[in-house]
């Protein structure tokens, strides 16, 4: 038999073993029930792709701030094509994500997916562009500059460059995307009330340096000096049509008055060069609106449709004392 102090002992041992385990199994309870603020979020990103360096400063900003608060986040390239969007957000349902991040390659033919998305309980914040949906009950929100005002700035700005007169080009976006609809519109819509101002050309340049510089060219064969002005609808074509204009041997920024949107470390060089004149800012730092949107929407608030970002125009003169802040 063995002695009453050892049996006292092992008892004891045991009793304070099953309230070890009983705390740790209290604590796991806890963090089940009221540790939500510690889990990890898990969130996937669809991102048209890596066409200009707007897009990649995007990219970036959602990257690092998924980093900064500890957010495990899945990243899909779509390479511009909306069936791999489409397929990336049936992945991320598959992975039961908490929240998809959306930015959509062209605005149509969402409504199926979004609905799957919605069938399964997670959120979609849209970023930089919208859809064109009957119910908008399938995202949270959209966060994004207002594209037709964006175009409007930049046809006021040439209204005023040109004094009202003048033959214009002009390099649109992605067709179909809500970028190159809402710019053109915006654009159109003040050039449109000006008798002394044409657009003579209009064509997509597919928002790619190397898309804008070919039409660009395309352009001057077919009209020559007949070409004012150049109206991109981002600054990586407009980067593209300077090369173009170069090479046919006018000088762009003087012959041909270049504007273009986006505000990317590239268009303030080249203002600062005289190539280009003027910008208007189109900020893809939407990282942290956009994971501020997330942690909203899981505690249960409510979003607004429409969340605008705020954006400025710069030019020639005020592009060297900007280009030092410049983060993208």
């Amino acid at each position: 038999m063995r002695p009453l102090h050892r049996i006292g002992a092992l008892c004891m041992f045991a009793a304070a073993a099953m309230l070890v385990v009983s705390c740790q199994d209290s604590e796991q309870d806890d963090a089940a029930v009221g540790g939500d603020a510690e889990k990890t979020i898990t969130v996937g990103f669809s991102q048209i792709g890596a066409e200009s360096a707007w897009r990649t400063a995007e990219t970036e900003s959602i990257r690092s701030e998924a980093a900064n608060r500890g957010v495990n986040l899945k990243f899909s390239d779509a390479q511009q094509k909306q069936e791999n969007q489409i397929k990336a957000l049936r992945a991320f349902i598959a992975q039961q994500v908490d929240a998809i991040i959306l930015a959509p390659v062209v605005e149509t033919g969402w409504e199926p997916i979004l609905r799957e998305v919605r069938s399964a309980g997670i959120p979609v914040i849209l970023v930089d562009r919208g859809v064109n949906v009957s119910d908008d009950s399938l995202f949270a929100t959209l966060i994004a500059s207002d594209f037709v005002e964006e175009g409007r700035m930049a046809a006021m700005w040439l209204v005023e460059k040109m004094d009202g007169t003048g033959n214009v080009v002009e390099l649109k976006g992605t067709t179909g995307s809500a970028p190159a609809i809402d710019r053109e519109k915006g654009f159109h819509e003040i050039l449109d009330a000006q008798p002394g101002m044409t657009i003579i050309k209009s064509q997509t340049g597919e928002f790619t340096r190397a898309k804008g510089k070919e039409v660009m060219e395309a352009f001057l064969k077919a009209e020559g000096d007949r070409i004012d002005a150049v109206y991109a609808h981002n600054d990586d074509m407009a980067i593209g049509a300077i090369q173009a204009i170069e090479e046919a041997g006018r000088t762009p920024g003087t012959d041909v008055i270049v504007v273009s949107i986006d505000g990317v470390r590239a268009a303030f060089e080249a203002m600062v060069a005289g190539k280009l004149n003027c910008t208007v800012e189109c900020s893809p730092l939407l990282g942290p609106a956009a994971f501020d949107a997330i942690e909203a929407v899981l505690a249960g608030e409510t979003l607004p449709k429409n969340t605008v970002v705020n954006d400025r125009i710069f030019d020639q003169s005020t592009a060297e004392a900007e280009l030092p802040n410049r983060r993208y």
